[in-house]
């Protein structure tokens, strides 16, 4: 039954890269680059089922993970942008020379390392000290909370550094790429979609791994694993860790295609809506994820545009409804569906059976 679906999960895997890949063959230049975007929330999501959807830990602070590794990307961009100078923003707030810790960002490489990095030292402090003590489910989940509110915060205090409320915009190239280039938003389309079939890839390996296993037997039973030899603690940081390194890597790719970031975007709401993308798509599927992540906000892209005022009760109709008659999301659904539907037909009619 496993292998049955995980070949099922591969087949939608593979067709939804093809019509991806093909994508810039039907789309606007508008439309592709909506798209992108999608792709790199699909990214942040996948790392969030990874938690909740097998290890059972229910994150609503993902939007700092994200943020963080779009600042580290931003500000290399900011860098580059400015020419050597101050960038603009320090110098409307009265800031006279480059802060030291701004000053490794000039190296584009640096800037894609710590995006992954900075996010994954985070949640594993915080995962160390929550699980260590034990502290799990909606308490744990209260406290990512608490992250969030912490971190906006701080980055809307520090307005000389950080840009406050206004964020970091104003990009122009990367790499000698001019961002406002048809031809680099179309590469950057291709390299999120390259490394979000990556990054399915990875972790369609780690769930079907015994690695995978473990996590779902603490996700079903932690004191079980605890009790047979294994340390859930350890299990938990790092798959909680390698989450927010996805996240962050996401918030990199995110950056680059839409040219701003602002603590608006890691905020409390945007990571209670990230949560849902992966309700919606189907929690423990990983394929799920994806499709949740680009079908909710395709569906909000174009709700908002057909309803410019009623589109938030449409969207949350849409929510209740997965949530009360769809509660496997959408992949879910349709694998129980199917495999209910196999073995209503491939199963042998009573009076069929030969006796004994």
């Amino acid at each position: 039954m496993l292998i049955k679906r995980l070949n099922i999960k591969i087949i939608l895997s593979v067709v939804f890269l093809l019509i991806m890949a093909l994508a810039p063959l039907f789309l606007s230049d508008f439309r592709l680059s909506l798209l992108g975007k999608f792709i790199t929330y699909a990214i942040l999501a996948v790392g969030l089922d990874l938690i909740w959807g097998f290890t059972g830990i229910l994150s609503l602070g993902h939007g700092v993970y994200f943020g963080l590794g779009a600042y580290c990307m931003a500000m290399h961009l900011k860098l580059v942008s400015s020419n050597g100078e101050l960038p603009d923003f320090m110098s409307w707030s009265g800031v006279e020379q480059l802060p030291w810790f701004w000053q490794p960002f000039h190296s584009a490489i640096f800037a894609i390392l710590m995006a992954f990095v900075v996010p994954m030292v985070v949640a594993g402090l915080l995962g160390y000290l929550t699980f260590r003590n034990r502290i799990k489910g909606a308490f744990f989940s209260i406290l990512s909370q608490a992250l969030v509110i912490i971190t906006v915060t701080l980055f809307v205090g520090q307005q000389g550094y950080t840009g406050g409320t206004n964020g970091l915009t104003n990009f122009n190239s990367f790499l000698g790429m001019s961002l406002g280039s048809q031809d680099t938003k179309l590469v950057l389309f291709y390299v999120s979609l390259c490394v979000l079939t990556l990054v399915v890839l990875l972790c369609l390996w780690i769930t079907s791994s015994r690695l995978g296993k473990i996590l779902i037997a603490i996700r079903d039973g932690e004191n079980r694993v605890r009790f047979t030899g294994y340390n859930p603690v350890v299990f938990k940081v790092f798959i909680y860790s390698l989450s927010a390194g996805l996240a962050g890597l996401a918030g990199v790719l995110f950056v680059l295609q839409e040219g701003i970031i602002s603590p608006a975007q890691m905020g409390i709401v945007p990571s209670i809506e990230m949560v849902l993308w992966v309700a919606i798509g189907g929690r423990g599927t990983i394929v799920g994820a994806v499709l949740g992540a680009i079908v909710t906000n395709s569906a909000k892209t174009t709700l908002s545009e057909a309803f410019p005022t009623l589109w938030p009760i449409f969207l949350g109709a849409m929510f209740i409804i997965v949530v009360l008659f769809f509660p496997k999301g959408i992949v879910g659904t349709a694998l129980d569906t199917r495999f209910k539907w196999s073995k209503k037909v491939f199963t042998k009619p009573v009076f069929l059976r030969s006796k004994p």
